[in-house]
Protein backbone atom coordinates (compact mmCIF):
# COMPACT_ATOMS: atom_id res chain seq x y z
CA UNK A 1 0.00 0.00 0.00
CA UNK A 2 1.31 3.49 -0.47
CA UNK A 3 1.61 5.47 2.59
CA UNK A 4 -1.25 7.48 3.71
CA UNK A 5 0.73 10.91 2.94
CA UNK A 6 1.42 9.69 -0.49
CA UNK A 7 -1.86 8.41 -1.27
CA UNK A 8 -3.53 11.29 -2.83
CA UNK A 9 -0.38 12.24 -5.15
CA UNK A 10 -0.10 8.62 -6.03
CA UNK A 11 -4.12 8.63 -7.55
CA UNK A 12 -3.80 12.44 -8.58
CA UNK A 13 -0.60 12.33 -10.56
CA UNK A 14 0.25 9.17 -11.68
CA UNK A 15 -1.87 8.07 -14.99
CA UNK A 16 -3.42 4.73 -14.29
CA UNK A 17 -5.15 2.40 -16.65
CA UNK A 18 -8.41 0.29 -16.29
CA UNK A 19 -6.83 -2.79 -14.75
CA UNK A 20 -4.61 -0.61 -12.74
CA UNK A 21 -1.37 -0.48 -14.02
CA UNK A 22 0.74 2.59 -15.39
CA UNK A 23 -1.06 3.30 -18.86
CA UNK A 24 2.24 3.44 -21.58
CA UNK A 25 2.16 6.50 -24.22
CA UNK A 26 0.93 4.79 -27.18
CA UNK A 27 3.31 4.15 -30.23
CA UNK A 28 1.86 6.41 -33.15
CA UNK A 29 2.87 7.32 -36.38
CA UNK A 30 5.53 5.29 -37.89
CA UNK A 31 6.37 3.41 -34.88
CA UNK A 32 2.96 1.74 -34.64
CA UNK A 33 3.74 -0.79 -37.11
CA UNK A 34 6.89 -1.53 -35.38
CA UNK A 35 5.47 -2.87 -32.40
CA UNK A 36 2.74 -5.41 -33.56
CA UNK A 37 4.31 -8.52 -32.70
CA UNK A 38 4.89 -7.33 -29.43
CA UNK A 39 2.10 -5.99 -28.62
CA UNK A 40 1.50 -8.78 -26.03
CA UNK A 41 4.27 -8.99 -24.35
CA UNK A 42 4.79 -5.20 -23.95
CA UNK A 43 0.97 -4.94 -22.02
CA UNK A 44 3.07 -7.73 -19.19
CA UNK A 45 6.39 -5.69 -19.57
CA UNK A 46 4.13 -2.31 -18.68
CA UNK A 47 2.32 -4.31 -16.30
CA UNK A 48 5.34 -5.51 -14.64
CA UNK A 49 7.26 -2.22 -14.59
CA UNK A 50 3.84 -0.53 -12.89
CA UNK A 51 3.69 -3.63 -10.01
CA UNK A 52 8.01 -2.61 -9.34
CA UNK A 53 6.43 0.12 -6.99
CA UNK A 54 5.29 -2.72 -4.54
CA UNK A 55 9.04 -3.67 -4.48
CA UNK A 56 9.69 -0.58 -2.04
CA UNK A 57 9.36 0.90 1.16
CA UNK A 58 5.81 2.20 1.47
CA UNK A 59 7.08 5.81 2.43
CA UNK A 60 8.67 6.41 -0.71
CA UNK A 61 6.16 4.04 -3.32
CA UNK A 62 4.34 7.21 -4.22
CA UNK A 63 7.78 8.97 -5.60
CA UNK A 64 8.77 5.68 -7.67
CA UNK A 65 5.36 5.20 -8.74
CA UNK A 66 5.14 8.79 -10.36
CA UNK A 67 8.67 8.52 -11.54
CA UNK A 68 7.92 5.08 -13.67
CA UNK A 69 4.02 6.20 -14.07
CA UNK A 70 4.47 8.16 -17.21
CA UNK A 71 5.05 5.68 -19.81
CA UNK A 72 7.17 6.05 -22.62
CA UNK A 73 8.02 4.89 -25.96
CA UNK A 74 9.48 1.48 -24.73
CA UNK A 75 12.01 1.44 -27.75
CA UNK A 76 14.70 -0.34 -25.16
CA UNK A 77 12.26 -3.34 -24.06
CA UNK A 78 10.85 -4.01 -27.80
CA UNK A 79 14.60 -3.95 -29.01
CA UNK A 80 14.89 -6.65 -26.09
CA UNK A 81 11.70 -8.46 -27.48
CA UNK A 82 12.44 -7.94 -31.02
CA UNK A 83 15.66 -9.90 -30.90
CA UNK A 84 14.01 -12.93 -28.67
CA UNK A 85 11.73 -13.28 -31.96
CA UNK A 86 14.41 -12.58 -34.50
CA UNK A 87 16.71 -15.74 -32.42
CA UNK A 88 13.94 -18.13 -31.18
CA UNK A 89 10.87 -17.83 -28.91
CA UNK A 90 10.38 -14.52 -26.78
CA UNK A 91 10.19 -16.23 -23.37
CA UNK A 92 9.65 -14.72 -19.65
CA UNK A 93 13.60 -14.07 -19.53
CA UNK A 94 12.98 -11.51 -22.14
CA UNK A 95 10.14 -9.48 -20.31
CA UNK A 96 12.11 -9.46 -17.46
CA UNK A 97 15.22 -7.91 -19.56
CA UNK A 98 12.85 -5.71 -21.18
CA UNK A 99 11.54 -4.39 -17.81
CA UNK A 100 15.03 -3.99 -16.37
CA UNK A 101 16.66 -1.84 -19.50
CA UNK A 102 13.47 0.31 -19.30
CA UNK A 103 14.07 0.69 -15.50
CA UNK A 104 17.46 1.99 -15.91
CA UNK A 105 16.28 4.07 -19.17
CA UNK A 106 13.97 5.78 -16.09
CA UNK A 107 16.62 6.36 -14.15
CA UNK A 108 19.00 8.40 -16.25
CA UNK A 109 15.96 10.62 -16.95
CA UNK A 110 15.47 11.43 -13.45
CA UNK A 111 19.05 12.20 -13.91
CA UNK A 112 19.03 13.79 -16.80
CA UNK A 113 16.29 16.55 -15.33
CA UNK A 114 18.00 17.45 -12.83
CA UNK A 115 21.51 18.43 -14.21
CA UNK A 116 19.24 20.23 -17.30
CA UNK A 117 16.91 21.72 -14.77
CA UNK A 118 14.00 20.56 -16.86
CA UNK A 119 10.67 21.22 -16.15
CA UNK A 120 8.34 18.56 -18.11
CA UNK A 121 8.96 15.36 -19.29
CA UNK A 122 5.83 13.18 -20.95
CA UNK A 123 4.00 16.49 -20.51
CA UNK A 124 3.77 16.37 -16.41
CA UNK A 125 6.26 17.97 -14.43
CA UNK A 126 9.49 16.36 -14.08
CA UNK A 127 9.92 14.55 -10.57
CA UNK A 128 12.68 17.48 -9.88
CA UNK A 129 10.37 20.16 -10.60
CA UNK A 130 7.65 18.85 -8.19
CA UNK A 131 9.90 17.44 -5.69
CA UNK A 132 13.49 19.07 -5.72
CA UNK A 133 16.72 17.79 -6.82
CA UNK A 134 18.18 16.43 -3.51
CA UNK A 135 14.82 13.77 -3.18
CA UNK A 136 15.20 13.45 -7.39
CA UNK A 137 19.08 12.27 -7.09
CA UNK A 138 18.16 9.51 -4.34
CA UNK A 139 14.82 8.96 -6.74
CA UNK A 140 17.34 7.99 -9.82
CA UNK A 141 19.84 6.28 -7.43
CA UNK A 142 17.11 3.63 -6.05
CA UNK A 143 15.54 2.99 -9.62
CA UNK A 144 19.53 2.21 -10.79
CA UNK A 145 19.93 -0.04 -7.42
CA UNK A 146 16.02 -1.48 -8.31
CA UNK A 147 17.11 -2.34 -11.95
CA UNK A 148 20.40 -4.26 -11.26
CA UNK A 149 18.79 -6.05 -8.04
CA UNK A 150 16.39 -7.37 -10.75
CA UNK A 151 19.55 -8.84 -12.58
CA UNK A 152 20.71 -10.35 -10.76
CA UNK A 153 17.67 -13.12 -10.89
CA UNK A 154 19.28 -14.63 -14.03
CA UNK A 155 20.77 -17.83 -13.70
CA UNK A 156 23.39 -16.78 -16.85
CA UNK A 157 26.06 -14.17 -14.92
CA UNK A 158 26.92 -13.07 -18.53
CA UNK A 159 23.70 -11.19 -18.62
CA UNK A 160 23.70 -9.49 -15.00
CA UNK A 161 27.47 -8.50 -15.92
CA UNK A 162 26.68 -7.59 -19.19
CA UNK A 163 23.71 -5.13 -17.42
CA UNK A 164 26.03 -3.70 -14.38
CA UNK A 165 28.61 -3.26 -17.14
CA UNK A 166 26.25 -0.92 -19.15
CA UNK A 167 24.91 0.97 -16.69
CA UNK A 168 28.29 1.93 -15.74
CA UNK A 169 28.68 3.02 -19.14
CA UNK A 170 25.40 4.70 -19.26
CA UNK A 171 26.33 7.09 -16.28
CA UNK A 172 30.17 7.48 -17.62
CA UNK A 173 28.83 8.61 -20.67
CA UNK A 174 26.93 11.42 -18.72
CA UNK A 175 29.49 12.63 -16.44
CA UNK A 176 31.78 12.65 -19.70
CA UNK A 177 29.25 14.88 -21.67
CA UNK A 178 28.57 16.84 -17.99
CA UNK A 179 32.86 17.47 -18.11
CA UNK A 180 32.65 18.56 -21.66
CA UNK A 181 29.77 21.34 -21.57
CA UNK A 182 30.82 24.55 -23.61
CA UNK A 183 33.75 23.16 -24.82
CA UNK A 184 33.90 24.12 -28.22
CA UNK A 185 36.77 21.93 -28.86
CA UNK A 186 34.99 18.71 -28.72
CA UNK A 187 35.06 16.98 -31.83
CA UNK A 188 32.84 14.66 -34.12
CA UNK A 189 34.54 11.59 -32.73
CA UNK A 190 34.35 12.25 -28.92
CA UNK A 191 30.73 13.20 -29.13
CA UNK A 192 30.12 9.58 -30.88
CA UNK A 193 31.54 7.86 -28.50
CA UNK A 194 29.48 10.39 -25.82
CA UNK A 195 25.89 9.35 -27.04
CA UNK A 196 27.40 5.64 -27.85
CA UNK A 197 27.86 5.49 -24.15
CA UNK A 198 25.06 7.03 -22.51
CA UNK A 199 22.12 5.81 -25.49
CA UNK A 200 23.44 3.60 -27.48
CA UNK A 201 24.99 0.92 -24.96
CA UNK A 202 21.62 0.35 -23.57
CA UNK A 203 20.15 0.05 -26.66
CA UNK A 204 22.97 -2.53 -27.51
CA UNK A 205 22.57 -4.25 -24.13
CA UNK A 206 19.12 -4.75 -24.87
CA UNK A 207 19.30 -6.34 -28.47
CA UNK A 208 22.14 -8.23 -27.16
CA UNK A 209 20.74 -10.07 -24.31
CA UNK A 210 17.44 -10.60 -25.94
CA UNK A 211 19.93 -13.01 -28.18
CA UNK A 212 21.68 -13.99 -25.65
CA UNK A 213 18.61 -15.59 -23.69
CA UNK A 214 17.79 -17.39 -26.32
CA UNK A 215 21.32 -18.99 -26.91
CA UNK A 216 22.09 -17.49 -30.29
CA UNK A 217 25.32 -18.04 -31.31
CA UNK A 218 28.16 -15.74 -30.50
CA UNK A 219 28.30 -14.22 -34.42
CA UNK A 220 24.43 -13.47 -34.34
CA UNK A 221 25.07 -11.80 -30.70
CA UNK A 222 27.37 -10.03 -32.20
CA UNK A 223 25.39 -8.56 -35.44
CA UNK A 224 22.65 -7.34 -32.99
CA UNK A 225 24.71 -6.25 -30.49
CA UNK A 226 26.29 -3.86 -33.26
CA UNK A 227 22.29 -3.53 -34.75
CA UNK A 228 21.37 -1.59 -31.27
CA UNK A 229 24.13 0.49 -30.84
CA UNK A 230 23.79 1.93 -34.37
CA UNK A 231 20.04 2.52 -34.14
CA UNK A 232 20.59 3.97 -30.15
CA UNK A 233 22.95 6.13 -31.95
CA UNK A 234 20.58 7.07 -34.76
CA UNK A 235 17.98 8.09 -32.08
CA UNK A 236 20.41 9.95 -30.26
CA UNK A 237 20.97 12.33 -33.19
CA UNK A 238 17.57 12.85 -33.87
CA UNK A 239 16.23 13.69 -30.14
CA UNK A 240 19.53 15.91 -30.30
CA UNK A 241 17.53 17.70 -33.12
CA UNK A 242 14.20 17.72 -32.21
CA UNK A 243 16.11 19.52 -29.28
CA UNK A 244 16.80 22.46 -31.19
CA UNK A 245 13.98 21.67 -33.81
CA UNK A 246 11.00 20.35 -32.19
CA UNK A 247 8.23 21.79 -30.24
CA UNK A 248 7.31 21.24 -26.78
CA UNK A 249 4.22 20.48 -27.98
CA UNK A 250 4.82 17.71 -29.93
CA UNK A 251 7.64 16.74 -27.91
CA UNK A 252 5.92 16.70 -24.05
CA UNK A 253 9.04 17.80 -22.89
CA UNK A 254 11.27 20.98 -21.95
CA UNK A 255 13.42 21.74 -25.50
CA UNK A 256 16.50 23.78 -25.81
CA UNK A 257 18.02 22.37 -22.67
CA UNK A 258 20.90 21.02 -24.50
CA UNK A 259 22.26 24.43 -25.83
CA UNK A 260 21.24 26.21 -22.36
CA UNK A 261 23.36 23.42 -20.65
CA UNK A 262 26.05 24.13 -23.46
CA UNK A 263 25.92 20.39 -24.72
CA UNK A 264 27.07 20.46 -28.09
CA UNK A 265 25.08 18.03 -29.98
CA UNK A 266 25.99 17.26 -33.31
CA UNK A 267 23.47 19.70 -35.04
CA UNK A 268 25.75 22.50 -33.71
CA UNK A 269 29.02 20.92 -34.25
CA UNK A 270 28.04 20.45 -37.79
CA UNK A 271 27.47 23.96 -37.98
CA UNK A 272 30.70 25.61 -36.25
CA UNK A 273 32.41 22.90 -38.86
CA UNK A 274 30.92 24.49 -42.12
CA UNK A 275 31.14 28.35 -40.80
CA UNK A 276 33.98 30.39 -41.87
CA UNK A 277 36.10 31.88 -39.36
CA UNK A 278 34.28 35.07 -38.73
CA UNK A 279 30.86 33.06 -39.16
CA UNK A 280 32.24 30.65 -36.29
CA UNK A 281 33.10 32.99 -34.02
CA UNK A 282 29.89 34.73 -33.96
CA UNK A 283 27.97 31.25 -33.59
CA UNK A 284 30.35 30.44 -31.14
CA UNK A 285 29.28 33.32 -29.07
CA UNK A 286 25.67 32.30 -29.17
CA UNK A 287 26.37 29.08 -28.66
CA UNK A 288 28.19 29.64 -25.50
CA UNK A 289 25.49 32.54 -24.18
CA UNK A 290 22.86 30.09 -24.69
CA UNK A 291 20.96 32.04 -27.41
CA UNK A 292 18.69 29.45 -28.59
CA UNK A 293 16.47 30.93 -31.01
CA UNK A 294 19.57 32.58 -32.53
CA UNK A 295 21.22 29.22 -32.96
CA UNK A 296 17.92 27.83 -34.18
CA UNK A 297 17.72 29.90 -36.90
CA UNK A 298 21.50 29.62 -37.79
CA UNK A 299 21.18 25.84 -37.22
CA UNK A 300 17.95 25.98 -39.98
CA UNK A 301 19.81 28.42 -42.43
CA UNK A 302 22.73 26.84 -42.94
CA UNK A 303 22.15 24.53 -45.68
CA UNK A 304 25.49 22.31 -45.76
CA UNK A 305 25.92 22.43 -42.36
CA UNK A 306 23.49 22.23 -38.85
CA UNK A 307 20.49 20.37 -38.91
CA UNK A 308 21.02 18.81 -42.94
CA UNK A 309 24.16 17.58 -41.47
CA UNK A 310 22.97 16.05 -38.60
CA UNK A 311 19.79 14.19 -40.59
CA UNK A 312 22.15 12.81 -42.67
CA UNK A 313 24.57 11.42 -40.25
CA UNK A 314 21.44 10.21 -38.35
CA UNK A 315 20.00 8.62 -41.70
CA UNK A 316 23.72 6.85 -42.26
CA UNK A 317 23.68 5.14 -38.88
CA UNK A 318 20.51 3.92 -39.47
CA UNK A 319 21.79 2.20 -42.70
CA UNK A 320 24.90 0.83 -40.93
CA UNK A 321 22.82 -0.74 -38.18
CA UNK A 322 20.29 -2.72 -41.24
CA UNK A 323 23.05 -3.90 -42.75
CA UNK A 324 23.94 -6.17 -39.27
CA UNK A 325 20.36 -7.55 -40.02
CA UNK A 326 20.56 -8.65 -43.71
CA UNK A 327 22.09 -12.13 -42.81
CA UNK A 328 18.87 -12.73 -40.82
CA UNK A 329 15.87 -15.72 -41.99
CA UNK A 330 13.21 -12.89 -42.11
CA UNK A 331 10.17 -13.92 -39.52
CA UNK A 332 7.67 -10.86 -38.32
CA UNK A 333 10.07 -9.56 -35.40
CA UNK A 334 13.54 -8.95 -38.05
CA UNK A 335 10.50 -7.52 -40.23
CA UNK A 336 9.97 -4.93 -37.27
CA UNK A 337 14.23 -4.81 -36.57
CA UNK A 338 14.14 -3.28 -39.97
CA UNK A 339 10.84 -1.30 -39.74
CA UNK A 340 12.04 0.28 -36.93
CA UNK A 341 14.76 2.06 -39.21
CA UNK A 342 12.08 2.81 -41.47
CA UNK A 343 10.00 4.72 -39.10
CA UNK A 344 12.78 6.28 -37.39
CA UNK A 345 13.98 7.66 -41.25
CA UNK A 346 10.35 9.01 -41.35
CA UNK A 347 10.83 10.62 -38.39
CA UNK A 348 14.09 12.21 -38.96
CA UNK A 349 13.78 13.32 -42.47
CA UNK A 350 11.28 15.89 -41.39
CA UNK A 351 13.65 17.76 -39.56
CA UNK A 352 15.94 18.43 -42.57
CA UNK A 353 16.57 22.86 -42.66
Amino acid sequence: MVAALLAPLYSALVNISANGTAAPQAATGPLMRVFRPVQAQLADVDARISAQVNAFDPAIEGYVAYAIGGGGKRLRPLLALLSGGATGAIESGHVDLAVIVELIHLATLVHDDIMDDAERRRSQPTVNARWGNSLSVLLGDVLFAHALNLATDFDDTRISRTIARTATEVCSGEMIQTQRRFDLQLSREEYFRIIGMKTGSLFACASELGAVINGAPDKVVRKLRNYGAQIGTAYQIYDDCLDVAGTESETGKTLGTDLRKGKLTLPVLALLESSSTFDRAQAATLVLEGKLEEVTALLQNAPSGGLNAAVTTALDFISQAEAELVSFPPNDYVDSLFGLGEALRELVEPLRA
